[in-house]
């Protein structure tokens, strides 16, 4: 007996970054050209006043999710053991993905045209901050979905000492689109990208923190490239974020579903993009000169104070 199936499409939307029906289904033909999930009846399955006949739907709905399960699972479990699943799977945190699916209007095309345009799957390229790691690019992952009355954001990166994911507010202004992710531990990045233009293919600009690997806690700043992605896919949370020495991101994208037609061509406007300016796009502070400009003016704040 299939249940909860609106409250499953909404945590199915909310996983993928998909905001409208028409998104929604588009994700199913991905999977089968000819699935039976299409935009006039998901209207009624979200709305929980129908729920799919056809087996196919189910079929199709687990190779999307991929969580190992059969169809028959997916229509037949509750909505709590389907967020389990899918969290347990691709590493994300229940109480935001609950967040989003609940605080959405749910994938029926009542928000905003930038919210509609941004949202998706994208996956990130910037230059690695751990000095472990120097030279090479990292690849993040970053979902955008619509929450409430504003646009979510998560950002991820599988490292060698575990997955980091880190997830807060979208501001989009005419300057910019700004985006300040924070984990429960303290952990926090700062997004300032370029203002995003439809189709919104990709976004860019800088991303500001701190080193996570390595001996000292580096305050940091790298240019960062997102290409949206046509699909979620598994690569990005099961394969090290670290690209190879002189790797290419046209090839690493291609390993992700997106075909880029000229790969020598994207890859040179790439590096061009993330290597450009006096730092080389990337730009940390190191630990001795920040000790040393301490000694200078601790000494002076000290002797001002004994006098």
């Amino acid at each position: 007996m299939a249940r909860e199936i609106d409250r499953k499409l909404r945590l199915t939307a909310a996983l993928l970054g998909t905001v409208t029906r028409k998104d929604l289904a588009a994700a199913f033909r991905r999977v089968n050209p000819a699935t039976a999930f299409d935009v006039e009846r998901a209207s009624k399955w979200l709305q929980g006043r129908a729920r799919p006949r056809e087996q196919q739907v189910y079929e199709d709905w687990a190779k999307l999710v991929d969580l190992g399960r059969a169809g028959a699972w997916i229509a037949e479990c509750d909505s709590e053991a389907f967020l389990d699943a899918l969290c347990a799977r691709h590493q994300r945190d229940p109480d935001t993905l609950r967040r989003h699916a609940d605080g959405a209007d749910g994938p029926a095309g009542h928000h905003h045209e930038h919210d509609v345009s941004l949202a998706g799957i994208y996956a990130c390229y910037s230059h690695a901050w751990s000095p472990y790691f120097r030279g090479r690019l990292i690849r993040g992952a970053l979902a955008i979905v619509p929450a409430a009355q504003r646009l979510s954001a998560s950002y991820a990166e599988t490292l060698p000492t575990g997955r980091m994911q880190v997830d807060g507010p979208v501001t989009i202004s005419k300057r910019a689109l700004l985006m300040d992710l924070r984990d429960q531990g303290g952990m926090q990045f700062l997004f300032c990208l370029f203002p995003p233009t439809p189709p919104v293919s990709v976004l860019a600009g800088f991303m500001c923190g701190a080193t996570i690997i390595g001996p000292h806690a580096q305050p940091s700043v790298t240019r960062i490239a997102m290409v949206r992605l046509p699909a979620a896919s598994a690569r990005l949370r099961d394969t090290d974020a670290y690209l190879p020495a002189q790797g290419s991101v046209a090839g690493d994208l291609a390993g992700l579903g997106v075909s880029v037609a000229s790969p020598d061509l994207a890859d040179r406007h790439m590096n061009a993009f993330l290597a450009g300016g006096q730092g080389g796009g990337l730009d940390q502070i190191a630990a001795d000169a920040y000790a040393a400009l301490l000694e200078v003016f601790d000494r002076t704040w000290l002797t001002a104070a004994a006098g």
